[in-house]
């Protein structure tokens, strides 16, 4: 009975995780498919994306009965506004794949830096993956021809540190369907609030393709898929946490070359690997310790 109960455990803890990253591949892409073509502003569709969400999160809990939004964590919902907010942005000039490396590596960084303020020791082994991850993100947005914009990385780095402490946060709830629709009905309001400056400044345009993708991107792969991705961390442990997000970047560039047409170049090639590779050994080395200490 035990093994059964392991092995559902183990499979629940799979399916949910695949489909998070899933998930958060897509939006990358969603968001770059959108604003590629100018059929959508960035203001409009984080907007959108925040809305619907929190739309479609209200409806499911209430259609769960005795089902409430929970505590209020503003700090979480500031985050998710802000990630929303500078992510938007950043893919008016990235690609998806340079997005989400730029996006994921910041994360990491992030949730390493929590790691280390609560007391948690690096070794000789560790300090050299971070130190080849930061140097991979240097050399990804170092100038020369195929670098990517520099503003727009360091949108999309400021995104992956919101998403970091709203990850972070995140590992506390013990109801992620509430959680979540707390956050997003919070960060809904802020994100309209918020952008009167900015739309009274540029002004906005959608078409009805681009409402769509940003519908499709708050409803499903941000709203439920971030109801998803609570679960599963309620299941996974930080470092374990960190290390199934290295899997987005690649998802979301190959999905940029199906979908998108877009290239992996050298440079991209080569700083995911020292982006992904540093991270791996940090990873990897704080998982052997781990289990070295309760040998």
């Amino acid at each position: 009975m035990h093994e059964v109960r392991s092995g559902l455990f183990i499979l629940q803890t799979t399916v949910l995780t695949s489909a998070a990253m899933l998930a958060f591949a897509a939006n990358s892409l969603l968001c770059r498919l959108a604003l590629q073509r100018g059929e959508i502003d960035p203001v409009s569709f984080g907007c959108i994306r925040l809305v619907s969400g929190a739309i479609v999160l209200t409806l499911i809990l209430r259609f769960k009965a005795g089902r409430s939004a929970g505590r209020a964590d503003w700090l979480a919902a500031a985050m998710l506004f802000a990630y929303v907010a500078f992510f938007s942005f950043a893919y008016l000039t990235l690609s998806a794949g340079t997005g989400a490396l730029v996006l994921f590596g910041a994360v990491q960084l992030t949730m390493f830096s929590a790691g280390l303020r609560s007391g948690e020791k690096f070794g000789s082994i560790a300090w050299l993956g971070l130190a080849l991850a930061v140097a991979g993100l240097v050399y990804l947005v170092s100038p020369g021809v195929a670098a990517p914009p520099l503003l727009g990385a360091a949108l999309m780095a400021a995104a992956g540190i919101a998403w970091g402490v709203y990850s972070l946060r995140g590992r506390r709830v013990v109801d992620p369907l509430a959680a979540t629709a707390g956050n997003f009905a919070r960060a809904a309001p802020l994100a309209l609030v918020l952008s009167v400056p900015v739309i009274a400044a540029t002004g906005v345009h959608a078409n009805e393709a681009g409402v769509l993708w940003a519908i499709a991107s708050g409803a499903l792969t941000s709203g439920i898929g971030y109801v998803i991705w609570y679960a599963a961390l309620g299941k996974l442990t930080a470092m374990r946490a960190a290390t199934v997000q290295l899997s987005v970047p690649l998802i979301a560039a190959f999905g940029g070359v199906a979908f998108l047409s877009e290239a992996i170049t050298p440079r991209l090639a080569v700083a995911s690997f020292m982006i992904l590779g540093g991270i791996a050994m940090v990873l990897g080395r704080s998982h052997a310790r781990r289990l070295s200490r309760g040998a």
